[in-house]
């Protein structure tokens, strides 16, 4: 196992105990190893672009030249190399340390003598610490762990040097608690960073670092919501401002208590959580509703500050302008599989499904080149407004290239996020073609492998390569979207309860060739939401499995617009699979009812009751596929047609 965090429930796995078979991660990873991240150090290279490698080399001296990119580019080029790192791990190809090494090396020698390592403020000659939005604790944060993973990874401690000398500088410089740093990580992934380290290293300084960066949140006057620096952690009672700093935030946090077993610091994880799902996600799991606005503390008489890219009021969920970063997404999902690991608790690997097949992946075109940073419900084609970081189409390269890094990274380390043991035995929370094989905490030896189609086909068949003599518990996880789960062992019902949003335990002593089939009924859905959702009130959205569907301009006649469908409540809902289209997908098709008017169109307000009405046959495609067919209408939620 990876760790063993003493206040988990259950645990990672080794790196390399999952080998993917060819389902759709499996497909997905391979097109990160092939595709992506080629692509993407390509785009790394472009003097355009937000997240950019030459800064390093300046920095290092070996090249001339003028500082490119944002504050933040050296933490991007980061999650690029950890990326790289974790499909090592899986591929065990040489030439990945080949392109790596070099890197690491320039890194170090960019490295200043006393650990501090931020290329922009280097190359710009500010001063550090100044300004918590200079990012200097996001860069650093990302090496810690680009380092750790690299270093659990490969074995070599050449990355890992570099993160300690690193380490060492801030456990120095923050430990004293200055009080004009207190406010300092506005997007704080130092504290999974200085986690990660201790981990790696077993130095109890960094985890002491990563403790002082909780505790001195919200310590000191002067902190505003936008990067959560209002209230000290363990008495915060709500998701706030920026939802990357916040979801980093929650991550680090969630890593200390798996550390250290503090309940307060837990407690306040679990209301601010509680907050974030019940009132502030959306369907999709992304969670950050404004671009712009104000944070709204009436617990403090008013605003709590301006904010942008951030959570939005309790049930205000807009469609059209909804910012979802990609990072906040991901921070998500990044979030609750901690919790789901302290836990064993399966509502937190239901959000981490929904997010990885719905607001993560809807980020990168299907060729696994082009990206977007926003990931809106609705979309009005060529005629939507561009608010911040918003495009018409995918691109290439961005000013701010946080995302698509991101997500490169999060595919390449799926696999530690498909299986969990603990003393009782294996845990399966997520459902592909694979084999896994690993050491329980008695040392016995356990391999299964998974067939399925999942998430386009229901049945999951896994087989048991290997078991320990004795006893040992397999625990399989029900999704909370399925409602009549069927379990077979060897052909024979299961009398075990199959509650949804629960792990079914399954104890028994196993033999190679035993047969588990699972039967996971994904007969699509319709949606509707909390009626203090004003904006999506009255409306419904189709879901199938842990699959959002939206309907894209080009499935409609040209004449008709997605604002004139409407879906009746007992609309008709067939699935069919469409192996050419969008690489292979599941659509549903529908009988909705088209509502138009010849007059009035354009005016803001007109009087009802001049309608028109006729049926209209609709497909509905998987969200994460959108926007690959060119720009057009899109919408996840239709108007109900009472």
């Amino acid at each position: 196992m990876q760790n063993m965090s003493k206040f988990q429930k259950i645990h990672p796995l080794a790196h390399d105990a999952l080998s993917w078979g060819d389902g759709f991660w499996g497909r997905l990873h391979r097109l990160c190893q092939e595709t992506v991240l080629p692509s993407m150090r390509k785009a790394l290279d472009e003097p355009e672009n937000g997240a950019v490698f030459s800064n390093f080399y300046i920095a290092a001296g070996r090249q001339e030249g003028e500082r490119k990119g944002t504050m933040w580019s050296d933490g991007d080029c980061y999650k690029y190399m950890e990326a790289w790192a974790h499909v090592y791990g899986q591929t065990k190809d040489p030439a990945i340390l080949d392109h790596l090494d070099p890197l690491i090396e320039v890194i170090g020698q960019a490295q200043q003598d006393d650990g501090y390592i931020s290329t922009p403020m280097q190359l710009d000659g500010k001063p550090y610490w100044t300004n918590h939005r200079d990012h200097e604790l996001y860069n650093m944060g990302h090496l810690l762990t680009a380092a750790a993973v690299h270093h659990r990874i490969t074995g070599q401690r050449n990355f890992l040097e570099i993160a300690i000398k690193q380490a060492d500088y801030l456990y120095d410089l923050f430990m004293p608690r200055p009080p004009e740093l207190a406010h300092f990580g506005f997007n704080p992934s130092n504290t999974m960073g200085a986690v990660d380290l201790y981990r790696a290293t077993g130095d109890g300084r960094y985890l002491e670092l990563a403790q002082c960066f909780v505790d001195m949140r919200g310590s000191q006057p002067g902190g505003g919501d936008q990067n959560q620096a209002l209230v000290p952690l363990r008495e915060e009672t709500r998701a706030v401002g920026h939802a990357v700093t916040a979801g980093y935030l929650y991550c680090g946090a969630t890593d200390v208590v798996a550390e250290t077993g503090d309940e307060a610091l837990l407690a306040g994880l679990l209301r601010i959580w509680d907050n974030a799902i019940s009132s502030k996600m959306y369907i999709t799991g992304g969670t950050s509703a404004q671009h712009h606005g104000a944070s709204q503390r009436p617990e403090f008489g008013g605003s709590a500050g301006s904010v942008h890219e951030a959570f939005g009021y309790e049930y205000s969920l807009p469609n059209a302008t909804a910012y979802n970063e990609t990072c906040a997404n991901i921070a998500n999902a990044m979030w609750n599989w901690r919790l789901l690991n302290l836990t064993g608790a399966a509502k937190y690997a239901d959000i981490v499904e929904l997010v990885l097949y719905n607001s993560m992946l809807s980020s990168m075109s299907l060729d696994g080149i082009t990206f977007c940073y926003t990931n809106p419900l609705r979309w009005y084609g060529a005629d939507h407004p561009l608010l911040s970081q918003d495009a018409y189409e995918r691109w290439f390269i961005s000013r701010c290239y946080c995302c698509p890094t991101n997500t490169a990274r999060t595919i390449a380390l799926l696999h530690n996020w498909f299986y969990s043991a603990s003393d009782a035995g294996l845990w399966l929370h997520l459902y592909g073609s694979n084999s896994v094989s690993t050491l329980l905490a008695d040392g016995s030896a356990f391999a299964l492998t998974q067939r399925t189609d999942y998430p386009w086909d229901e049945r999951v068949s896994i087989t048991i390569d290997e078991a320990p003599a004795g006893e040992v518990a397999l625990m399989l996880r029900i999704p909370g979207w399925c409602e009549a789960a069927d379990l077979k062992v060897n052909g024979e019902a299961s009398d075990s309860p199959l509650a949804p949003g629960t792990y079914v335990e399954l104890q028994r002593a196993w033999q190679a060739g035993d047969v588990i089939e699972l039967t996971l009924p994904m007969r699509p859905r319709m949606i509707k939401a909390h009626p203090k959702a004003e904006e999506i009130r009255n409306h419904l959205a189709v879901m199938r499995g842990p699959m959002v569907y939206c309907l894209e301009g080009m499935d409609l006649p040209d004449s008709v617009s997605i604002l004139e469908v409407y879906a009746p409540d007992d609309m008709p809902l067939e699935v069919k699979m469409e192996g050419e289209l969008l690489g292979g997908v599941v659509t549903i098709e529908a009988q909705a009812r088209r509502l138009y008017e010849d007059n009035g169109k354009g005016a803001l307000y007109f009087e009802a009751g001049a309608e028109k009405e006729e049926a209209l046959d609709i497909r509905l495609i998987p969200y994460y596929a959108w926007n690959n067919r060119g720009v057009d209408e899109m919408t996840v939620w239709l108007p109900r047609r009472f």
